[in-house]
């Protein structure tokens, strides 16, 4: 078909964007399971990047501090928000492109690294790190990150770390509490026991495969 307008399609030869820069899958011991992050709507300049973690244990719990002149948080920050996964929010939630600090806005700074086990749009932009699994309500490496924490980004060779020893980590991991469950009844309590994590498609684990039953002309 004709194109009439090379400047909104461009032709393979002329891409918009090199191949493997759109969305790119991170792994490491913050994601055993996988990350993800649209690099193409990321800062080139944080595309590798280290730096010490502010952790929140919900969007709530962010945005109450988020307009705090005197919030502990510079542009090298790692701003991490868990519980928003498919069991810990309960659902997969558009949480994770949290905006930035006012007290960085105000500097004029535009983007910095976030990381978060819930999702965002598509039409969103900025280094956001999502999807994360395992996510933090279920046991996963997220779960184990404290305010303080070196974190490292690369994306070029797909990786996503935290610094610390496993002496460490095994110490939280004994102190570790899941999260009260949302609902001890009905639906939402169906769905936290059975979700899978993001990394399977928060699917319901009875609902994997084809059983090959019809659906009935009478079932209303």
């Amino acid at each position: 078909a004709p194109c009439w307008n090379r400047d909104v399609i461009k032709t393979l030869a002329e891409p918009f964007q090199p191949a493997g820069t759109g969305t790119a899958v991170l792994r490491g011991n913050m994601a055993p399971d996988g990350a993800v992050i649209k690099q193409s709507a990321a800062s080139p300049h944080l595309l590798k990047h280290r730096g010490r973690a502010l952790v929140f244990d919900s969007p709530s719990a962010y945005y109450a501090v988020a307009d705090d002149p005197e919030l502990d948080v510079d542009e090298d920050t790692v701003l991490v928000v868990r519980y928003c996964g498919p069991r810990g929010y309960p659902g997969m939630p558009e949480v994770s492109n949290v905006a930035l600090p006012k007290r960085l806005l105000l500097r004029g700074i535009r983007d910095m690294v976030r990381i978060c086990d819930g999702r965002m749009s598509d039409t969103a932009y900025g280094t956001v790190v999502l999807h994360v699994a395992p996510e933090a309500a279920a046991g996963g490496p997220l779960a184990l990150v404290r305010t303080g924490d070196w974190i490292s980004l690369n994306v070029r060779p797909r990786t996503l770390t935290r610094e610390c020893p496993d002496t460490e980590l095994a110490a939280r991991r004994s102190v570790w509490q899941p999260p009260a469950p949302h609902s001890n009844r009905g639906w939402t309590r169906l769905y936290t026991e059975h979700v899978l994590q993001a990394n399977l498609g928060a699917d319901l684990d009875f609902l994997v495969g084809a059983s090959g039953h019809d659906v009935p002309l009478d079932s209303h």
